[in-house]
């Protein structure tokens, strides 16, 4: 065949080469026809993890995300349809906060739509942060906006992982917030719903006070936090006082008892009587529970609702009354609970009502202070504060009505169900599956779905009004999946009209959104047509692989699980492969909180996207990769590999090459064995999910092969005169084409051009290289040994200070009688590549290079170095 050589390759201009043509030629299309043909069984199916939409990508995201195509290159060679879709995780806070500040607005659902509404400004200049600050408008123009800014946000994301080199197949897209993931996800709900696997509860609930909305048990953060111990004194009966201590004096008013370890003695007498609160005269009781640690503090704690989630516990299992102080904006309510009857009590809770937390404690030690009923002064401490992953300020606890999905917290039948798949399910590593399973054995309440916020997926449930206007929240009006999808503030509840929408008899829509979990949870069922697309369903579920970071297990892979069981009944993949994180220069993890993320467009300009790949792909799932922008040396060494790959290419064929030459040569045969074994490595790893031992397995032959045998078979590969040129030439094109292809899934972009220049078609449709297809019968360790010894001729001249094109006269190879038996079939390559005019072998103990005399004029042996 006739190669089409640049004089001088390059990687410059290869992604923006090669990219479209991919995509002109379908080269990573799932072909559904074939897989209807093959079954199943051909289907590679990826449950690609869906970016957030909402700002820029980092190089964390260029680093899992490599690992996964890596794996659908090599599965795509070996023949599989693969499936290997991409979604955009639209919805959620990420994208609202986003939206506020890019647009300076804020979602206010009272006010009317606007048809002619113009943000303030586009581009966020710094001024928009602050709420006080931002335009107010309408729920409906706010989601114009986040779809707008998420639309433009997408496009980007596209363009850098075109640019990466994602094998992705653009046709198989989606969007958690579009029409057909809204259909489907409320589709699901409404499933739930049926199977009473999903309820709405009045309930303490973790509430974010910034962002106004209830979180989840899997959404949190723990921060330390500088506080203070305040002691108390609440009075007895017989006019002493028993003594706490509390980091939040401010919640007082919000005590219902006080509790002690059962084998507390110094409490024990006190169990069953009650004491008043300080300031406020309230009688609370006091009770034992297993909970309280007679080590902390005073030993024994106010039980307020809500300090914590001990509170919770508390309150739940000893049946204690709801006195609730704190509103949904952090503030102290205006009114005092119903047990606060004296004066001085109203008096003092005049003086906290719609306070901050912080004024609040403020102004409730003041009071202490002055009534005599703080003991001493406050003792500073730090101590773990529950918040929002994504929030600003400490959570609080505040009763609300939400919705809930089980998750196996009070179900044991569905969370043995739940470990029973984690263990089925084939994890990489293996010990990431302990951290799912202490998740699912750690669960202490149900998954809690419904956030109030603006740009989501609507909660398809409507409620009727009593004869008052009054919700009877018990008779939920579900929708019926024949109507999905459908937005319940807008959407008229079946079996009323619109006017009856707010009045009395009538009805009302459910203004709250799924959690972005809960939509997320199903993207094997938003991508692969689930209810939509029956036939393309039963060909990619359940999933081959499931990739994602080790941060989200407890949320997305957990959540996704649920769903699948409580849907199906099974797992929804075969395999989950769990990447580490990216560490900054100080190894810390990378993360847009922190504000050490690194951009990837730079890196990718300045490197090249295969050196990128090639650092991405170096470091083996679960484990954690340095990086430091400004000394990217894996990227370098990268690069350095990609070059050389091109000029080896380039120089293999330079040689002019018969179609039907056979290999017949010794040292050839040696190389082609040497690489029998280097595919069936790089096989079994890929096999086993070890992407990066697949890489150092090609990539260490790569060398050898460069810097050994090629040194050793130019000179008779460029003898056309040589009786065993053909067969160096038939063996330098038959390894050609098994690196190129054993490095496709790594740096696509070079290994694609270099396969152009002399094959059709590209080398990414190419089949995977296989140990049967090479040529066999050669002996492995005569590489080896001719290398060692072309290394030990050349350290000879070094050693001598002279060139390495410097003629020898004589030169001397020892070795045991095995070593020079097999050495005596390479005595001609190694004579050329050392210009050694008489070569001879001696049996020793050891391989070495000895009796090295040096030609008095150099007199050249070939016209090729």
């Amino acid at each position: 065949m006739t190669s089409h050589v640049p004089d001088k390759p390059a990687l410059e201009g290869l992604e923006a080469k090669w990219g479209p043509e991919w995509e002109s030629r379908g080269t990573y299309s799932f072909n559904r026809s074939a897989a209807l043909d093959g079954g199943r069984e051909c289907v590679y199916s990826i449950d690609t993890p869906p970016p957030t939409a909402s700002g820029s990508l980092h190089i964390g995201h260029v680093f899992s995300y490599t690992h996964t195509d890596v794996v659908a290159r090599f599965q795509r060679m070996r023949g599989k349809q693969v499936f290997y879709p991409m979604g955009w995780d639209d919805n959620g806070l990420p994208t609202e906060r986003r939206v506020q500040n890019y647009y300076g607005v804020r979602c206010d659902p009272t006010l009317p739509y606007n048809a002619d509404f113009v943000p303030p400004f586009e581009g966020g200049d710094g001024k928009s942060s602050k709420a006080a600050d931002q335009v107010p408008i309408s729920r409906r123009n706010f989601i114009e906006l986040c779809e707008k800014l998420t639309l433009e946000d997408e496009k980007q994301f596209e363009e850098l992982w075109r640019t990466l080199g994602l094998s992705v197949d653009w046709k198989q897209s989606y969007r958690t917030i579009g029409a057909d993931s809204i259909r489907s996800s409320q589709l699901a709900f409404v499933r739930n719903v049926a199977r009473g696997e999903a309820y709405q509860a009045m309930a303490p609930t973790l509430w974010d006070v910034t962002f106004r909305t209830a979180v989840a048990q899997a959404e949190l953060e723990d921060k330390e936090q500088p506080a203070a111990y305040h002691r108390l004194a609440f009075a007895k009966p017989d006019g002493g006082t028993i003594e706490i201590e509390t980091t939040r004096p401010e919640l007082l008013p919000a005590c219902v008892a006080l509790v002690a370890h059962p084998d507390d003695e110094r409490y024990q007498q006190y169990f069953g009587t009650t004491v008043k609160t300080p300031l406020f005269g309230v009688d609370v009781p006091v009770l034992a529970h297993h909970l309280a640690q007679p080590d902390k503090g005073a030993g024994i704690a106010m039980i307020c609702t809500f300090g914590d989630v001990t509170d919770v516990v508390w309150w739940r299992e000893l049946d204690l009354p709801n006195r609730t102080i704190m509103g949904r904006d952090g503030r102290i309510i205006s009114e005092a609970p119903d047990v606060i009857t004296s004066e001085e009590g109203q008096a003092a809770y005049r003086e906290l009502a719609g306070k901050t937390v912080f004024s609040a404690k403020q102004a409730v030690v003041a009071l202490l202070k002055e009534s005599g009923e703080l003991i001493g002064d406050p003792k500073p401490i730090t101590h773990q504060v529950k918040f929002f992953e994504k929030g600003d300020k400490p959570l609080e606890i505040v009763s609300t009505r939400q919705w809930y999905i089980k998750n196996g917290a009070r179900d044991e039948e569905l969370r043995a169900r739940l470990i029973e798949l984690g263990k089925e399910l084939e994890w990489h590593p293996d010990f990431m599956r302990v951290r799912y399973e202490n998740w699912v054995g750690g669960l202490t309440g149900d998954w809690l779905i419904s956030r109030q916020r603006f740009f989501g997926v609507s909660i398809p449930i409507w409620y009727p009004l009593d004869a008052d206007g009054n919700p009877v929240y018990d008779s939920p009006i579900v929708a019926s999946e024949e109507s999905l999808p459908v937005d319940p503030s807008s959407d008229t509840a079946p079996g009323y009209d619109e006017s009856q929408r707010n009045a009395p008899g009538g009805f009302i829509g459910e203004l709250d959104v799924m959690d972005t979990w809960a939509t997320s949870s199903l993207t094997p069922q938003l991508a692969g047509g689930w209810e939509r697309d029956p036939e393309l369903w039963n060909l990619v579920f359940p999933y081959s692989v499931r990739p994602q970071g080790q941060d989200i297990i407890r949320t997305w892979l957990f959540s996704t699980m649920l769903r699948s069981v409580l849907e199906y009944g099974e797992k929804p993949w075969e395999h989950a492969a769990l990447s580490g994180w990216i560490l900054d220069p100080d190894r810390k993890k990378m993360s847009k909180s922190k504000g050490n993320v690194v951009t990837p467009a730079d890196i990718l300009e300045k490197h090249g996207s295969d050196a990128v790949r090639y650092w991405a792909a170096s470091s083996r799932l679960g484990t954690d990769a340095g990086f430091d922008p400004q000394n990217p040396t894996q990227i370098k060494i990268g690069r350095r590999l990609a070059i050389k790959v091109l000029n080896a290419s380039k120089f293999i064929l330079s040689f002019e090459s018969a179609a039907d030459a056979a290999v017949t040569e010794p040292l050839d045969l040696s190389m082609l064995a040497t690489l029998r074994t280097v595919v069936a490595d790089a096989t079994s790893a890929f096999e086993s999910y070890d992407h990066a031992r697949a890489l150092e397995t090609a990539e260490t032959f790569f060398w050898t092969f460069c810097d050994d045998y090629l040194e050793l078979v130019k000179e008779r590969a460029y003898d056309a005169e040589h009786p065993g040129q053909a067969s160096a030439v038939a063996a330098l094109r038959e390894a050609l084409s098994v690196l190129l292809r054993l490095f496709a899934p790594f740096i696509p972009f070079a290994v694609d051009e270099a396969w152009s220049w002399w094959n059709e078609g590209s080398v990414h449709s190419a089949s995977w290289p296989t140990v049967e297809e090479l040529t066999a019968a050669g002996a492995p360790e005569l590489l080896a040994l001719a290398g060692q010894a072309l290394t030990s001729i050349r350290r000879a001249k070094t050693d001598a200070k002279a060139s390495q094109k410097a003629t020898l006269n004589e030169a001397t190879i020892t070795g045991t009688p095995d070593q020079i038996g097999l050495l005596a079939h390479a005595e001609g390559d190694l004579k050329a590549v050392g210009r050694i005019v008489r070569l001879t072998f001696t049996p020793a103990d050891t391989l070495s290079v000895t009796g090295v005399e040096f030609a008095p004029v150099d007199v050249p042996t070939s016209n090729h170095s």
